[in-house]
């Protein structure tokens, strides 16, 4: 099979990282026979200095074009005092509205190798955890009615909450679509113990999974799934909920792994064009460096193959050749303990390399 990959490096490490995935695209497709074609597009900080403006239409329609989309990282200081259209965060705004994607998909997985990283306590440590957050990404209280009013008592703030239908159907299904892929159980988080957006959103969830019967759904409230995430996380599979729910919880998720270097994220929607990134920034203190740690990114790649290309062979090996090297005892600078030979950008990458 022929694949059209766009890809938008970015700014910091986010060339140096996209690289690395590329590599190990490039070993996959050989081994498995599979031709992955590559094309660059300037995006964020870098697109600003080139072109003055953080998305040229070129990048868009780049991106339109191809299969997929692997992103590194955008953003640095050297933008920070620019107005807000212009902010370089604005590329991923305007790449997931240009793609119609709104579907973000975060797992947290606890490699065995790197449990003394994680902060919970040792017998929940123990038990592992591998799940995947599901969060809505383009509706809710992020794009619901806003302004400011006299109220009650004065000069007040309101932002709103609102969810069609159509919104959470389309949501749940990816959960229940990206459960079949997983261990097949779903939990939805919502508040319908006190919100009325959250009253539907289960009622429609519970419609929907009535579509897949080899899939277990329950709910949970948010406040109590927060609680859960440190408590038992071994308990979830994948989690689906709102843009803010979902905001929180799978930041909350990414901290108890011990490291935000490893997660890989991906946005999707009605068709099988993605984007892909790793969940962390664009480190600009040891961009060009080769420091950093190119997995969050070479996962985000095995996603993508998953997820976009239903090559589910192909994803598992890059998962247990990056399980397989940090079982090997091999570490980036910022997983390494004292007394770890800690390795380069590349030099990960091709430890990684060596076990597809």
């Amino acid at each position: 099979m022929r694949y059209q990959i766009a890809l938008v490096k970015g700014d910091g490490i986010g060339p140096e990282i996209v690289d690395s995935a590329v590599e190990v695209l490039e070993k996959i497709g050989k081994k498995y026979g599979h031709e992955f074609c590559t094309v660059a597009y300037p995006a964020g900080g870098c697109a600003i200095d080139a072109t003055g403006e953080p998305l040229p239409a070129s990048t868009i329609e780049g991106c339109q074009a191809s299969d997929s989309v692997l992103l590194g990282a955008v953003g640095g200081p050297k933008w920070d005092s620019l107005p807000g259209h212009l902010r370089p965060e604005k590329a991923l705004l305007g790449l997931r509205k240009a793609l119609g994607l709104y579907t973000n998909l975060r797992p947290a997985k606890l490699y065995p190798a790197l449990k003394s990283a994680c902060p919970l306590r040792p017998d929940i440590v123990e038990k592992g955890f591998d799940l995947m957050m599901v969060r809505e990404l383009t509706g809710g209280i992020y794009f619901g009615e806003r302004g400011r009013r006299e109220g009650k008592y004065g000069p007040e703030a309101y932002d709103t909450e609102a969810y069609s239908v159509m919104e959470i159907e389309r949501i749940a299904r990816a959960a229940f679509d990206a459960a079949r892929k997983r261990r097949r159980n779903v939990i939805s988080i919502d508040k319908a113990n006190v919100l009325e957006s959250s009253r539907l959103w289960r009622e429609t969830v519970h419609r929907v999974a009535a579509e897949y019967p080899d899939v277990q759904c329950s709910d949970m409230l948010v406040d109590n799934a927060a609680m859960q995430l440190v408590r038992n996380p071994s308990q979830f599979d994948v989690v689906v909920t709102s843009n803010m729910f979902g905001d929180i919880l799978s930041d909350e998720s990414s901290q108890i792994t011990g490291s935000i270097g490893l997660l890989p994220s991906a946005s999707l929607g009605a068709t099988t064009c993605g984007m892909y990134e790793p969940i962390h920034g664009s480190a600009p203190d040891i961009a060009g460096q080769n420091k950093a740690n190119p997995i969050a990114t070479i996962l985000s790649v095995a996603m993508m193959l998953r997820y976009s290309f239903d090559l589910q062979a192909e994803a598992d090996e890059i998962e247990k050749a990056v399980d397989d090297a940090l079982n090997a005892g091999c570490r980036t600078a910022d997983i390494a303990k004292e007394g770890d030979t800690v390795l380069t950008c590349s030099e990960m990458t091709r430890e990684i390399l060596n076990r597809i």
